[in-house]
């Protein structure tokens, strides 16, 4: 206890805290520092900086500062840099031999910035540099860092090529880019009005919402942005030079790394990742180098420049070993997801080796022409060989391999216009073209590639013109890949209908029967081609139906089905009944009718059929069906409405007018209506339920058809007096809250009170049937209504009189039905009604319409 009281006590002492007595200074502590100096700027005299190790320009920066700025974040500063290294390297030569690497390093870093004068700046100096450097000086520094500044260069004219405007390929095949916009709407400005501040232009900046009405961005002149363009690589003469620097350099790239050099890193006869990775980029810079050469107007002379200064290098250095075959190869999950093409692999380190011999084939290719043929024959046959290969050997491309391999294809197809040598290549591409499970952006390159060699035969003259099996094999199987393709691809379909509808216009005989035999499952009604598309493909389908050798009963009852159902519009439905009218016999041809015509009776069938609306199937179905909301019932008639959407009903209606014009353009009116009484009678007369639209339809028909000479049967007569009445009850009980039949009502009353003005009998037999004992209270102020309106109405007064007696007796009837001792209004009311327009004044000549 003594001991730790001891220990404490000590711990304590060490670290005795000092108190203070108040207004005494704390005392000064034994290790504190002396602050009270003073200090002097030291100054460097810029001479110093001048020595003869580092020379200075004339802002005396010297190398390092200028190449420490192009890492500056400002474009300003490093534009500048630019500048300045260019004035200091023209004053001091000797400073490149010293700083050769990092001002290479430094500058194409640069190479490819976002910035367009320090880009400019960067191209300036390279050119500069180009002209004092030997080749023995540059190539110690090619393997250290070489393929970076490569890399650089290639996304620099990726840039150039890119940012241009829209280049047309050679070939006409363009690869599709995912997210891409199939059509682009140009703003169109006239530049002299806004460069001259006559027309204001409105500025959006840093993402505002909202113009900036004080902009600090300035439009240049016409002058001024030309002559800006014809200082760069827009210019002919300025690109050739830039060409003439840029092609030696990467040649000696090539040969470095070509299995021709003896020191170069290869394994047998394959060569290293390394070495593939160069002239990989080698050969890119030089494609987006030719590309460049196509923006000029005078590209055909720029093609003859190309080929005197590089051809024989070209051959020598990048013909001697091709193709070119490649050490890495690739694992793949699926053995047989890729054949064993030793050209076709795409390796770890990303190089596509396909791609990578292809580039050199289209760079090749473009030296050539037809009248050179003879003299590039050796290496053509090489590359001819190699893209035949290629094509047959069954192995899974995508979209930039295909894309850049039928360009080739196509070069050679116009260099060599050879039929057999033609038919070698496209035979090639036909195999390719066979493979399943293709991706959809190669196989709508192969279907433009197959469109254009087939729009290029013919255009061709017929004396030369030479005709392709192989493409005539294509052509007709294209209506099954239609099929087979369905809704998946709407662009891809719209490319294979406009190529069928161009071969079927010329008679192709091979692709009519194809399109004959599959016809049916294009317009199929519910799962065919047709109704799976968008409008425009509908309607390049439909046109194509002129076209077919000839109309099946089965194939017409689809195209009925086609025009009802509503899954193309009416519009386009009427197109259809007017191509199937200039196929019939009816069309009035003054020439002799095709083979393939529409005969009398399918002609009929058909129309018919779209007149209903509904199939027979469907209309016996709709029998079952009972109750609101989607019949309407009436105890006086024996038919009962099914009640159609709106929809439904305008798209019945419209196709019912175009079908009733077609008809009533037919020479013999009796005739046609007796074969449509025919089909009323053997298909609806005796159904108890029958769609508004079909009974709507009828009626509008017979009252365009009907003349003098025809005679109608009672079973009609009694058909057309219950749908009358079927309809008018139903438009009178209408809710005036809904909406949507309401919209049905004007052309349904003028339909019905068309028919019973034109045939007193039907009238006589709706007022029979009025038979007031059988309704029920609720039902008579209905027919009260109808009866009042029918005398009103003007077109119906003279057989209103004739039917007096009826009518009156109808009004007794009512009134000993009736309940209670007061007189309902509605009874009133057509008790004045009759008074009034029947029994005062018969057929009076001031009676007015009633306007329902």
């Amino acid at each position: 206890m003594i001991f730790k009281m001891t220990k404490k006590r000590k711990h304590q002492e060490d670290f005795q805290k000092v108190k203070l007595k108040v207004g005494k200074k704390k005392p000064k502590l034994e290790n504190v520092t002396d602050t009270n100096f003073k200090t002097k700027a030291i100054q460097i005299p810029e001479q110093l900086k001048e020595d003869g190790m580092l020379p200075t320009q004339n802002r005396k920066l010297n190398i390092k500062d200028l190449l420490s700025q192009m890492h500056h974040y400002s474009a300003g500063v490093k534009q500048s840099a630019l500048v300045g290294l260019k004035d200091l390297l023209s004053q001091y030569p000797f400073i490149i031999d010293a700083h050769l690497s990092n001002i290479i390093s430094e500058v194409a870093a640069v190479f490819t910035d976002k910035d367009s004068g320090v880009r400019g700046a960067a191209v300036c100096l390279l050119q500069f540099l180009a002209s004092k450097l030997r080749a023995e000086q540059i190539a110690p520094y090619f393997p250290l860092w070489r393929l970076n500044v490569l890399v650089r260069l290639r996304k620099f004219l990726r840039a150039l090529v890119d940012g241009a405007s829209e280049l047309e390929d050679e070939e006409g095949l363009q690869e599709q880019k995912e997210g891409s916009l199939s059509s682009k709407n140009p703003v169109c400005i006239n530049w002299k009005e806004h460069a001259s501040n006559q027309q204001p232009i409105q500025l959006y900046e840093n993402g505002g919402s909202q113009p900036k009405i004080k902009s600090s961005f300035r439009l240049r002149s016409l002058v001024s942005m030309t002559d800006r363009m014809e200082k760069g690589l827009s210019s002919a003469e300025n690109l050739k030079g830039f060409i003439e620097i840029i092609i030696p350099l990467l040649i000696e790239s090539w040969i470095e790394a070509s299995p021709a050099q003896p020191g170069a890193p290869v394994l047998g006869n394959l060569l290293e990742p390394e070495s593939q990775q160069l002239m990989q980029q080698v050969l890119n810079i030089i494609h987006l180098l030719w590309k460049l050469t196509k923006q000029h107007d005078e590209m055909h002379k720029m093609e003859v420049w190309l080929r005197v200064n590089y051809l024989v290098d070209f051959k020598q250095h990048f013909m001697r070993h091709f193709p070119y075959s490649f050490q890495e190869t690739v694992k793949h999950k699926k053995k047989d997801s890729y054949k064993s093409n030793r050209y076709c692999m795409t390796s770890s380190n990303s190089i596509d080796h396909l791609l990578l011999n292809l580039t050199l084939c289209d760079i090749m290719v473009s030296l050539s022409s037809t009248s050179t043929l003879q003299l590039d024959s050796d290496w053509l046959d090489m590359i001819r060989n190699f893209v035949t290969d290629t094509l047959q050997d069954g192995s899974k491309l995508n979209s930039k391999q295909l894309n850049r391999l039928l360009g080739v294809t196509w070069r050679l197809m116009q260099i060599q216009r050879n039929k057999v040598a033609a038919e070698t290549l496209i035979k090639a591409v036909y195999m390719l073209y066979q493979q399943k499970n293709l991706l959809f952006p190669v196989r709508t390159l192969l279907l433009k590639f197959f469109s254009r060699v087939y729009q290029k035969e013919e255009l061709s003259p017929q004396g030369i013109r030479n005709r392709s099996k192989i493409l005539s094999r294509w052509l007709a199987g294209l209506p099954l890949q239609l099929v087979l393709l369905g809704s998946r691809n709407p662009e891809l379909s719209n490319q294979l209908i406009d190529t069928i509808h161009s071969a079927a216009s010329r008679s192709k005989k091979e692709l009519l029967q194809s399109l004959q035999a599959i016809a049916s499952r294009i317009y199929d009604p519910l799962d065919g081609t047709l109704v799976l598309l968008p409008a425009e493909s509908q309607r390049r389908l439909v046109q194509l139906v002129y076209f077919l050798p000839c109309l099946p009963t089965c194939l017409l009852s689809s195209l009925s089905r086609c025009c009802i159902m509503g899954r193309m519009s009416s519009e386009l439905a009427a197109t259809l009944i007017g191509i199937l009218h200039m196929r019939s016999s009816f069309a009035g041809w003054k020439c002799q009718v095709q083979d393939g015509s529409l005969n009398d009776i399918d002609y009929f069938s058909f129309f018919f059929s779209t007149l209903t609306g509904f199939s027979r199937e469907e209309l016996m179905s709709l029998q079952s069906i009972r109750g609101k909301p989607h019949i309407s019932q009436t105890q006086l008639s024996p038919i009962r409405l099914y009640l159609t959407d709106l929809d439904q009903f305008l798209h019945h209606w419209g196709v019912t007018e175009v079908v009733c014009h077609s008809l009533s353009t037919i020479p013999s009116r009796s005739q046609c209506f007796d074969i449509l009484q025919s089909g009323i009678c053997k298909y609806l007369v005796g159904m108890a339920v029958i769609p508004d639209s079909t009974a709507g339809s009828i009626l509008y028909a017979i009252n365009k058809l009907l003349d003098q000479a025809c005679i109608l049967s009672e079973n009609l007569h009694k058909f057309l007096a219950s749908c009358c009445y079927s309809l008018l009850y139903f438009l009178l009980t209408l809710d005036k809250e809904d909406a949507e039949h309401i919209q049905k009502r004007d052309v349904l009353w003028g339909s019905c009170i068309s028919m019973l003005a034109l045939l007193p009998r039907v009238l006589r037999l709706m007022l029979q049937s009025l038979q007031v004992s059988r309704v029920c209270r609720e039902e008579m102020p209905v027919i009260a209504q109808l009866l009042r309106l029918l005398i009103q109405h003007g077109q119906l007064r003279s057989h209103m009189v004739t039917n007096e007696l009826l009518v009156q007796q109808l009004i007794k009837d009512m009134m000993t039905q009736k309940t209670g001792e007061v007189q309902e209004q509605w009874l009133t009311d057509l008790h004045y009604c009759f008074n009034i327009y029947l029994a005062s004044h018969p057929q009076g000549p001031g009676a007015m319409n009633t306007v329902y």
